[in-house]
Protein backbone atom coordinates (compact mmCIF):
# COMPACT_ATOMS: atom_id res chain seq x y z
CA UNK A 1 0.00 0.00 0.00
CA UNK A 2 1.32 3.46 -0.92
CA UNK A 3 2.38 5.56 2.05
CA UNK A 4 0.00 8.49 2.64
CA UNK A 5 2.12 11.58 3.25
CA UNK A 6 1.82 15.32 2.89
CA UNK A 7 4.35 17.76 1.45
CA UNK A 8 3.95 21.48 2.20
CA UNK A 9 0.34 20.85 3.24
CA UNK A 10 -0.72 19.07 0.05
CA UNK A 11 -0.57 15.57 -1.41
CA UNK A 12 2.84 14.11 -2.17
CA UNK A 13 2.03 13.92 -5.89
CA UNK A 14 1.48 17.69 -5.99
CA UNK A 15 3.89 18.78 -3.28
CA UNK A 16 6.87 16.97 -4.77
CA UNK A 17 6.99 19.57 -7.56
CA UNK A 18 8.03 22.12 -4.93
CA UNK A 19 11.24 20.14 -4.47
CA UNK A 20 11.89 20.61 -8.19
CA UNK A 21 11.37 24.39 -7.82
CA UNK A 22 13.72 24.53 -4.82
CA UNK A 23 16.37 22.54 -6.69
CA UNK A 24 15.98 24.74 -9.76
CA UNK A 25 16.59 27.89 -7.69
CA UNK A 26 19.61 26.39 -5.90
CA UNK A 27 21.02 25.53 -9.30
CA UNK A 28 20.57 29.14 -10.46
CA UNK A 29 23.22 29.99 -7.85
CA UNK A 30 25.49 27.04 -8.61
CA UNK A 31 25.40 27.59 -12.38
CA UNK A 32 26.94 31.06 -12.17
CA UNK A 33 30.24 29.38 -13.12
CA UNK A 34 28.91 29.43 -16.69
CA UNK A 35 29.21 33.22 -16.59
CA UNK A 36 33.00 32.90 -16.25
CA UNK A 37 33.66 34.16 -19.77
CA UNK A 38 32.27 37.57 -18.68
CA UNK A 39 34.93 37.76 -15.93
CA UNK A 40 37.73 36.49 -18.16
CA UNK A 41 38.80 39.61 -20.10
CA UNK A 42 38.62 41.98 -17.07
CA UNK A 43 40.70 39.52 -15.02
CA UNK A 44 43.26 39.15 -17.83
CA UNK A 45 43.65 42.93 -17.81
CA UNK A 46 43.74 43.16 -14.01
CA UNK A 47 46.38 40.45 -13.56
CA UNK A 48 48.15 40.79 -16.96
CA UNK A 49 47.34 37.13 -17.71
CA UNK A 50 47.18 35.09 -20.91
CA UNK A 51 44.33 32.89 -22.14
CA UNK A 52 45.68 29.68 -20.57
CA UNK A 53 46.21 31.34 -17.17
CA UNK A 54 42.81 33.05 -17.17
CA UNK A 55 41.19 29.69 -17.82
CA UNK A 56 42.72 28.09 -14.70
CA UNK A 57 40.14 29.27 -12.11
CA UNK A 58 37.31 28.06 -14.39
CA UNK A 59 39.07 24.75 -15.00
CA UNK A 60 39.83 24.22 -11.29
CA UNK A 61 36.24 25.12 -10.39
CA UNK A 62 34.82 22.49 -12.74
CA UNK A 63 37.45 19.90 -11.79
CA UNK A 64 36.85 20.21 -8.03
CA UNK A 65 33.13 20.34 -8.69
CA UNK A 66 33.53 16.88 -10.22
CA UNK A 67 35.99 15.59 -7.59
CA UNK A 68 33.71 16.45 -4.66
CA UNK A 69 30.60 14.95 -6.28
CA UNK A 70 31.55 11.28 -5.67
CA UNK A 71 32.96 12.11 -2.23
CA UNK A 72 29.66 13.75 -1.25
CA UNK A 73 27.60 10.88 -2.70
CA UNK A 74 28.05 8.54 0.30
CA UNK A 75 27.29 11.20 2.96
CA UNK A 76 24.30 12.33 0.88
CA UNK A 77 22.75 8.86 1.09
CA UNK A 78 23.62 8.66 4.82
CA UNK A 79 22.78 12.12 6.16
CA UNK A 80 20.20 13.27 3.63
CA UNK A 81 20.01 16.23 1.22
CA UNK A 82 19.34 18.99 3.77
CA UNK A 83 22.58 18.66 5.74
CA UNK A 84 24.80 18.13 2.70
CA UNK A 85 23.24 20.95 0.68
CA UNK A 86 23.62 23.44 3.56
CA UNK A 87 27.26 22.41 4.03
CA UNK A 88 27.88 22.85 0.31
CA UNK A 89 26.10 26.20 0.19
CA UNK A 90 28.26 27.62 2.98
CA UNK A 91 31.39 26.42 1.15
CA UNK A 92 30.24 27.93 -2.15
CA UNK A 93 29.57 31.32 -0.59
CA UNK A 94 32.85 31.32 1.34
CA UNK A 95 34.83 30.52 -1.83
CA UNK A 96 33.25 33.36 -3.82
CA UNK A 97 33.74 35.82 -0.96
CA UNK A 98 37.37 34.76 -0.50
CA UNK A 99 37.91 35.29 -4.24
CA UNK A 100 37.17 39.01 -3.73
CA UNK A 101 40.39 39.32 -1.68
CA UNK A 102 42.73 37.67 -4.19
CA UNK A 103 45.68 39.37 -5.88
CA UNK A 104 46.61 36.84 -8.56
CA UNK A 105 45.19 34.16 -10.84
CA UNK A 106 46.83 31.53 -8.64
CA UNK A 107 44.97 32.74 -5.54
CA UNK A 108 41.79 32.95 -7.59
CA UNK A 109 42.27 29.35 -8.72
CA UNK A 110 42.38 28.33 -5.03
CA UNK A 111 39.50 30.45 -3.69
CA UNK A 112 37.10 30.48 -6.63
CA UNK A 113 38.33 27.28 -8.27
CA UNK A 114 39.06 24.81 -5.48
CA UNK A 115 36.89 26.11 -2.61
CA UNK A 116 33.82 27.43 -4.45
CA UNK A 117 34.03 24.66 -7.06
CA UNK A 118 34.32 22.03 -4.33
CA UNK A 119 31.29 23.57 -2.61
CA UNK A 120 29.26 23.20 -5.79
CA UNK A 121 30.36 19.55 -5.95
CA UNK A 122 29.04 19.01 -2.41
CA UNK A 123 25.76 20.82 -3.13
CA UNK A 124 24.97 19.65 -6.65
CA UNK A 125 23.94 16.05 -5.99
CA UNK A 126 21.35 16.85 -3.31
CA UNK A 127 18.59 18.44 -5.43
CA UNK A 128 19.17 15.89 -8.23
CA UNK A 129 18.83 12.94 -5.84
CA UNK A 130 15.70 14.48 -4.29
CA UNK A 131 14.04 14.79 -7.72
CA UNK A 132 15.14 11.30 -8.78
CA UNK A 133 13.69 9.66 -5.66
CA UNK A 134 10.43 11.64 -5.61
CA UNK A 135 9.80 11.07 -9.35
CA UNK A 136 10.31 7.38 -10.17
CA UNK A 137 7.65 7.87 -12.84
CA UNK A 138 9.26 10.93 -14.50
CA UNK A 139 12.99 10.73 -13.73
CA UNK A 140 14.26 12.44 -16.87
CA UNK A 141 11.72 15.27 -16.82
CA UNK A 142 12.12 15.97 -13.08
CA UNK A 143 15.92 15.91 -13.20
CA UNK A 144 15.92 18.05 -16.34
CA UNK A 145 13.67 20.67 -14.76
CA UNK A 146 15.72 20.69 -11.55
CA UNK A 147 18.84 21.35 -13.58
CA UNK A 148 17.23 24.07 -15.71
CA UNK A 149 18.43 26.52 -13.09
CA UNK A 150 22.07 25.56 -13.56
CA UNK A 151 21.80 26.05 -17.30
CA UNK A 152 19.74 29.24 -17.14
CA UNK A 153 21.95 30.81 -14.49
CA UNK A 154 24.04 32.89 -16.97
CA UNK A 155 20.80 34.38 -18.32
CA UNK A 156 20.61 36.19 -14.98
CA UNK A 157 24.17 36.16 -13.66
CA UNK A 158 26.05 37.13 -16.86
CA UNK A 159 24.40 40.56 -17.32
CA UNK A 160 24.47 41.13 -13.54
CA UNK A 161 28.17 40.27 -13.46
CA UNK A 162 28.82 42.62 -16.38
CA UNK A 163 26.95 45.43 -14.62
CA UNK A 164 28.76 44.90 -11.30
CA UNK A 165 32.16 44.54 -13.00
CA UNK A 166 31.62 47.85 -14.80
CA UNK A 167 30.65 49.53 -11.50
CA UNK A 168 32.86 47.82 -8.91
CA UNK A 169 35.40 45.66 -10.75
CA UNK A 170 35.62 41.86 -11.00
CA UNK A 171 36.92 41.19 -7.47
CA UNK A 172 34.18 43.01 -5.58
CA UNK A 173 31.66 41.31 -7.85
CA UNK A 174 32.87 37.95 -6.52
CA UNK A 175 32.12 39.14 -2.98
CA UNK A 176 28.61 40.36 -3.82
CA UNK A 177 27.71 37.11 -5.56
CA UNK A 178 29.19 35.01 -2.75
CA UNK A 179 27.14 36.68 0.00
CA UNK A 180 23.90 36.25 -1.97
CA UNK A 181 24.62 32.61 -2.84
CA UNK A 182 25.44 31.66 0.75
CA UNK A 183 22.14 33.00 2.12
CA UNK A 184 19.95 31.68 -0.69
CA UNK A 185 21.32 28.12 -0.83
CA UNK A 186 21.15 27.62 2.95
CA UNK A 187 17.54 28.84 3.15
CA UNK A 188 16.39 26.81 0.13
CA UNK A 189 18.07 23.64 1.43
CA UNK A 190 16.11 23.51 4.69
CA UNK A 191 12.93 21.81 3.26
CA UNK A 192 14.81 19.16 1.22
CA UNK A 193 14.22 15.49 2.13
CA UNK A 194 13.91 12.03 0.58
CA UNK A 195 10.73 9.93 0.49
CA UNK A 196 10.66 6.63 2.36
CA UNK A 197 11.90 3.59 0.44
CA UNK A 198 8.31 2.28 0.17
CA UNK A 199 6.74 5.45 -1.25
CA UNK A 200 5.57 5.63 -4.84
CA UNK A 201 3.16 7.96 -6.68
CA UNK A 202 -0.50 7.03 -6.27
CA UNK A 203 -1.77 4.94 -9.16
CA UNK A 204 1.70 4.44 -10.62
CA UNK A 205 3.25 1.06 -11.29
CA UNK A 206 6.78 0.53 -12.61
CA UNK A 207 7.01 -0.27 -16.32
CA UNK A 208 8.42 -3.58 -17.50
CA UNK A 209 11.73 -1.82 -18.25
CA UNK A 210 11.86 -0.33 -14.75
CA UNK A 211 11.11 -3.72 -13.16
CA UNK A 212 14.01 -5.32 -15.02
CA UNK A 213 16.41 -2.52 -14.02
CA UNK A 214 19.05 -3.87 -11.66
CA UNK A 215 19.99 -1.91 -8.54
CA UNK A 216 23.78 -2.11 -8.68
CA UNK A 217 26.17 -0.85 -6.06
CA UNK A 218 29.24 1.07 -7.19
CA UNK A 219 31.57 -1.96 -7.29
CA UNK A 220 29.21 -3.83 -9.63
CA UNK A 221 28.57 -0.75 -11.76
CA UNK A 222 32.31 -0.36 -12.34
CA UNK A 223 32.47 -3.87 -13.80
CA UNK A 224 30.03 -3.11 -16.61
CA UNK A 225 30.89 -1.98 -20.16
CA UNK A 226 27.88 0.33 -19.97
CA UNK A 227 29.47 2.40 -17.21
CA UNK A 228 32.60 3.05 -19.27
CA UNK A 229 30.57 3.78 -22.40
CA UNK A 230 28.40 6.31 -20.55
CA UNK A 231 31.44 7.80 -18.79
CA UNK A 232 33.28 8.34 -22.09
CA UNK A 233 30.21 9.80 -23.78
CA UNK A 234 29.64 12.11 -20.80
CA UNK A 235 33.29 13.23 -20.96
CA UNK A 236 33.07 14.03 -24.67
CA UNK A 237 29.74 15.84 -24.32
CA UNK A 238 30.90 17.99 -21.42
CA UNK A 239 34.35 18.63 -22.92
CA UNK A 240 32.79 20.17 -26.04
CA UNK A 241 30.15 22.08 -24.12
CA UNK A 242 32.35 23.40 -21.32
CA UNK A 243 35.05 24.41 -23.78
CA UNK A 244 32.48 26.42 -25.74
CA UNK A 245 31.01 27.98 -22.61
CA UNK A 246 34.42 29.04 -21.30
CA UNK A 247 35.24 30.90 -24.51
CA UNK A 248 31.78 32.15 -25.59
CA UNK A 249 32.40 35.82 -24.84
CA UNK A 250 36.05 35.92 -26.09
CA UNK A 251 35.06 34.17 -29.34
CA UNK A 252 32.28 36.69 -29.87
CA UNK A 253 34.68 39.58 -29.31
CA UNK A 254 37.76 38.25 -31.14
CA UNK A 255 36.29 36.34 -34.09
CA UNK A 256 32.84 37.88 -34.64
CA UNK A 257 34.02 41.35 -33.45
CA UNK A 258 31.22 41.96 -30.97
CA UNK A 259 31.46 44.64 -28.29
CA UNK A 260 32.02 43.31 -24.73
CA UNK A 261 28.51 44.31 -23.63
CA UNK A 262 26.99 42.60 -26.67
CA UNK A 263 29.07 39.47 -26.06
CA UNK A 264 27.74 39.36 -22.47
CA UNK A 265 24.19 39.54 -23.82
CA UNK A 266 24.86 36.59 -26.14
CA UNK A 267 25.96 34.55 -23.11
CA UNK A 268 22.51 35.20 -21.62
CA UNK A 269 20.89 33.98 -24.84
CA UNK A 270 23.04 30.84 -24.86
CA UNK A 271 22.07 30.20 -21.24
CA UNK A 272 18.43 29.79 -22.29
CA UNK A 273 19.44 26.89 -24.53
CA UNK A 274 21.62 25.39 -21.83
CA UNK A 275 18.60 25.49 -19.55
CA UNK A 276 16.03 24.05 -21.95
CA UNK A 277 18.50 21.38 -23.07
CA UNK A 278 18.06 19.64 -19.72
CA UNK A 279 14.30 18.94 -19.78
CA UNK A 280 14.40 18.32 -23.54
CA UNK A 281 17.12 15.68 -23.37
CA UNK A 282 15.75 14.34 -20.08
CA UNK A 283 12.43 13.81 -21.82
CA UNK A 284 14.14 12.26 -24.85
CA UNK A 285 16.06 9.86 -22.60
CA UNK A 286 12.77 8.83 -20.94
CA UNK A 287 10.92 8.44 -24.25
CA UNK A 288 13.68 7.00 -26.43
CA UNK A 289 16.79 5.47 -24.85
CA UNK A 290 20.07 6.83 -23.44
CA UNK A 291 21.77 5.59 -26.61
CA UNK A 292 19.51 7.51 -28.98
CA UNK A 293 19.56 10.73 -26.96
CA UNK A 294 23.38 10.54 -26.82
CA UNK A 295 23.67 10.10 -30.59
CA UNK A 296 21.31 13.04 -31.22
CA UNK A 297 23.47 15.29 -29.02
CA UNK A 298 26.70 14.29 -30.76
CA UNK A 299 25.23 14.92 -34.21
CA UNK A 300 24.28 18.45 -33.07
CA UNK A 301 27.79 19.03 -31.64
CA UNK A 302 29.37 17.88 -34.90
CA UNK A 303 27.22 20.21 -37.01
CA UNK A 304 27.89 23.15 -34.65
CA UNK A 305 31.65 22.50 -34.86
CA UNK A 306 31.58 22.51 -38.67
CA UNK A 307 29.54 25.70 -38.56
CA UNK A 308 32.07 27.49 -36.33
CA UNK A 309 34.94 26.45 -38.59
CA UNK A 310 33.22 28.61 -41.22
CA UNK A 311 32.51 31.53 -38.89
CA UNK A 312 34.14 34.94 -39.06
CA UNK A 313 33.51 38.66 -38.75
CA UNK A 314 29.89 39.68 -39.53
CA UNK A 315 28.67 36.05 -39.34
CA UNK A 316 26.72 36.80 -36.18
CA UNK A 317 23.77 34.51 -36.96
CA UNK A 318 26.06 31.53 -37.58
CA UNK A 319 27.91 32.21 -34.32
CA UNK A 320 24.65 32.47 -32.36
CA UNK A 321 23.25 29.30 -33.92
CA UNK A 322 26.38 27.22 -33.30
CA UNK A 323 26.93 28.33 -29.72
CA UNK A 324 23.24 27.84 -28.91
CA UNK A 325 23.75 24.25 -30.07
CA UNK A 326 26.88 23.78 -27.91
CA UNK A 327 25.13 25.12 -24.83
CA UNK A 328 21.98 23.08 -25.60
CA UNK A 329 23.99 19.85 -25.75
CA UNK A 330 25.93 20.58 -22.58
CA UNK A 331 22.62 21.08 -20.81
CA UNK A 332 21.44 17.91 -22.49
CA UNK A 333 24.32 15.83 -21.10
CA UNK A 334 23.65 17.09 -17.60
CA UNK A 335 20.23 15.44 -17.94
CA UNK A 336 21.18 12.42 -20.07
CA UNK A 337 23.92 11.25 -17.68
CA UNK A 338 22.01 11.36 -14.36
CA UNK A 339 18.87 9.91 -15.94
CA UNK A 340 20.86 7.17 -17.68
CA UNK A 341 22.67 6.32 -14.44
CA UNK A 342 19.30 5.69 -12.78
CA UNK A 343 17.99 3.76 -15.80
CA UNK A 344 21.05 1.52 -16.13
CA UNK A 345 22.03 1.04 -12.48
CA UNK A 346 18.89 1.77 -10.42
CA UNK A 347 18.19 4.33 -7.67
CA UNK A 348 19.12 2.42 -4.51
CA UNK A 349 22.79 3.50 -4.66
CA UNK A 350 22.15 6.52 -6.87
CA UNK A 351 23.98 9.19 -4.83
CA UNK A 352 27.30 7.38 -4.89
CA UNK A 353 26.89 5.92 -8.40
CA UNK A 354 26.14 9.25 -10.03
CA UNK A 355 28.94 10.84 -8.02
CA UNK A 356 31.37 8.41 -9.66
CA UNK A 357 29.79 8.98 -13.08
CA UNK A 358 30.13 12.73 -12.59
CA UNK A 359 33.93 12.49 -12.61
CA UNK A 360 33.48 12.49 -16.40
CA UNK A 361 32.37 16.12 -16.07
CA UNK A 362 35.65 16.92 -14.32
CA UNK A 363 37.65 15.15 -17.01
CA UNK A 364 35.80 17.12 -19.68
CA UNK A 365 36.38 20.38 -17.80
CA UNK A 366 40.13 19.83 -17.44
CA UNK A 367 40.66 18.65 -21.02
CA UNK A 368 38.40 21.34 -22.47
CA UNK A 369 40.10 24.13 -20.52
CA UNK A 370 43.60 22.98 -21.43
CA UNK A 371 42.80 22.39 -25.10
CA UNK A 372 41.07 25.73 -25.70
CA UNK A 373 43.68 27.75 -23.78
CA UNK A 374 46.69 26.10 -25.43
CA UNK A 375 45.17 26.35 -28.91
CA UNK A 376 44.48 30.08 -28.40
CA UNK A 377 48.00 30.74 -27.10
CA UNK A 378 49.73 28.68 -29.82
CA UNK A 379 47.67 29.55 -32.91
CA UNK A 380 46.42 32.99 -31.85
CA UNK A 381 42.72 32.16 -32.39
CA UNK A 382 39.99 30.15 -30.73
CA UNK A 383 38.65 29.05 -34.13
CA UNK A 384 40.93 26.01 -34.16
CA UNK A 385 39.29 24.57 -31.04
CA UNK A 386 36.40 23.38 -33.19
CA UNK A 387 38.46 20.77 -35.05
CA UNK A 388 38.82 18.55 -31.94
CA UNK A 389 35.15 19.01 -30.99
CA UNK A 390 34.09 17.77 -34.45
CA UNK A 391 36.33 14.69 -34.25
CA UNK A 392 35.25 13.89 -30.69
CA UNK A 393 31.57 14.09 -31.66
CA UNK A 394 32.11 11.34 -34.25
CA UNK A 395 33.93 9.21 -31.65
CA UNK A 396 31.05 9.79 -29.23
CA UNK A 397 28.50 8.49 -31.75
CA UNK A 398 30.50 5.27 -32.18
CA UNK A 399 30.89 4.74 -28.43
CA UNK A 400 27.19 5.36 -27.78
CA UNK A 401 26.11 2.85 -30.41
CA UNK A 402 28.50 0.16 -29.21
CA UNK A 403 28.42 0.48 -25.41
CA UNK A 404 25.21 2.05 -24.12
CA UNK A 405 23.35 -1.17 -23.34
CA UNK A 406 20.80 -2.19 -20.73
CA UNK A 407 21.83 -3.00 -17.17
CA UNK A 408 20.10 -6.38 -17.50
CA UNK A 409 22.76 -7.46 -20.01
CA UNK A 410 25.45 -6.06 -17.72
CA UNK A 411 24.01 -7.97 -14.79
CA UNK A 412 24.15 -11.17 -16.81
CA UNK A 413 27.81 -10.46 -17.59
CA UNK A 414 28.64 -9.86 -13.90
CA UNK A 415 26.76 -12.93 -12.75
Amino acid sequence: MTEEIKIFGTTAEKGRWIFVALGLTINLCLGSVYSWSVFRKPLEQLFSAGATESGLPYMFFLAFFAILMPIAGGPLDKYGPRVITILGGVTVGFGWILASFTSSMTMLAVSYGIIAGGGVGITYGGPIAVSTKWFPDKKGLAVGLTLVGFGLSPFITAPLARMFIDSYGPLQTFGIFGAVFLVLIVLLAIPLRFPSAEWKPAGWAPSKAAITTVDMDTSKMLKTPTFYGLWLCYTIGTLSGLMAIGISSPVGQEIIKLAPQTAAITVSIFAIFNGIGRPIFGWLTDRLTPRHSAVISFVIIFLASIGMLNAGETKIVLYLLCFCCFWLCLGGWLAIAPTSTAIFFGTKHYGKNYGIMFTAYGAGAILGGLISGRIRDIFGSYIYTFYPTAVLAVIGIVIAILLLKSSKKDADIIN
